[in-house]
């Protein structure tokens, strides 16, 4: 099928100290993540060719997030050197009722100023089988809306297979602005991710029954959720994934996957969260090499929900976990024994 290329925004990453409120620490941790390097990340593990592309200042920090990339095997070769700064974001994780929070600071990073005739899609698609992006990058900026537009011409055209993971960001748009933008991308996406109230504030089609604040699920709304998308966009998969917050530390995951005629639900993980950025990026790397590698739906939902399960035991926002280490928990080896 060809290599794997995501786009995005790669961004360095700061975070307090393990249950420090940012406002309590005078030591943060520096590492660097972004939905879709996270997901080239997972896919690299897994032994899929995967590329990642994205612009990055031609300075020690853009270098620095390429070396991270390039640590796990990631093709970084794409990856234009331009602009002024890498976005950068602060996370806080959250402890028992009080929740996680990240705060941005990547106004005028490198990607959300690059523009539209700085990409030759035409080119970059050369031997790629796979597009994957989020509604994280069009939302940095016009331009970058569209860009993203531009690419999916291009995959068309290509007969690339495009995954989206609508991953809607209120502190990067409005949900009206995200409708307009998305809706109008959709059409040329073949596989849609979201996790439980995505759907709503993308693309206005909402779980009925669902509460996700209190923590109620109503897997049959979902199904409808998938229905209706598949009506709507014309999708050939639905993957949904599926979290009741029983507060920061502990959660119970589960996902679901529609295949245009049949939902399939994966069994649920009741995990206890070490840190959960990346948690969603790391079901769509696990979900993307479960389809592009033709697993039967039932085994590739529950191969997305046992990859990012394992994710939520790892600090930092890549899943660095193997392909052997996810069959294992698929299995049914959840235990958490020591391995000799």
């Amino acid at each position: 099928m060809g290599k794997i290329l995501t786009f995005g925004e790669i961004m360095l990453r700061l975070m307090s100290e393990d249950g420090h409120r940012l406002l309590q620490t005078n030591k943060l941790e520096a590492t660097f993540g972004g939905g879709e390097a996270n997901v080239a990340v997972s896919l690299a593990n897994y032994g899929e060719d995967a590329a990642y592309l994205t612009c990055l200042p031609n300075n020690i920090l853009g270098q620095a997030a390429i070396n991270s990339l390039r640590y796990f095997g990631v093709d970084t070769s794409l990856i234009l050197r331009q602009g002024e700064r890498i976005g950068t974001y602060f996370v806080e994780k959250g402890h028992s009722q009080r929740p996680s929070t990240v705060l941005y600071d990547r106004k005028n990073s490198a990607v959300a100023m690059s523009k539209p005739d700085d990409f030759d899609w035409d080119k970059l698609f050369e031997d790629v089988g796979w597009f994957h992006f989020t509604g994280i990058t069009p939302a940095l900026s016009t331009n970058l809306a569209q860009t993203c537009k531009d690419a999916l011409l291009a995959a068309s055209r290509k007969n690339i297979m495009v995954s989206c993971d609508l991953n809607y960001r209120k502190n990067l748009w409005s949900t009206e602005d995200a409708k307009t933008t998305m809706s109008g991308l959709m059409p040329y996406v073949h596989v849609c991710i979201a996790n439980e109230e995505d759907a709503d504030k993308v693309l206005g089609i909402k779980a009925e029954g669902a509460d996700v604040e209190g923590g109620n699920l109503n897997y049959e709304g979902y199904k409808s959720v998938a229905e209706e998308l598949v009506r709507a966009y014309g999708f050939e998969h639905v993957g949904i994934t599926l979290r009741s917050s029983i507060d920061a530390n502990n959660n119970n995951w589960a996902g679901m996957l529609y295949d245009g005629t049949k939902s399939y639900f994966s069994r649920t993980y009741e995990i206890r969260v070490f840190d959960r950025v990346g948690g969603g990026d790391s079901f769509s790397g696990g979900l993307i090499y479960a389809l592009k590698n033709q697993y039967e739906p039932q085994e590739a939902i529950e191969f997305a929900v046992a990859a990012s399960c394992l994710k939520h035991s790892i600090e930092g926002d890549f899943n660095r976990v193997t392909l052997q280490e996810v069959n294992s928990l698929m299995k049914g080896n959840a235990t958490g024994r020591v391995q000799r």
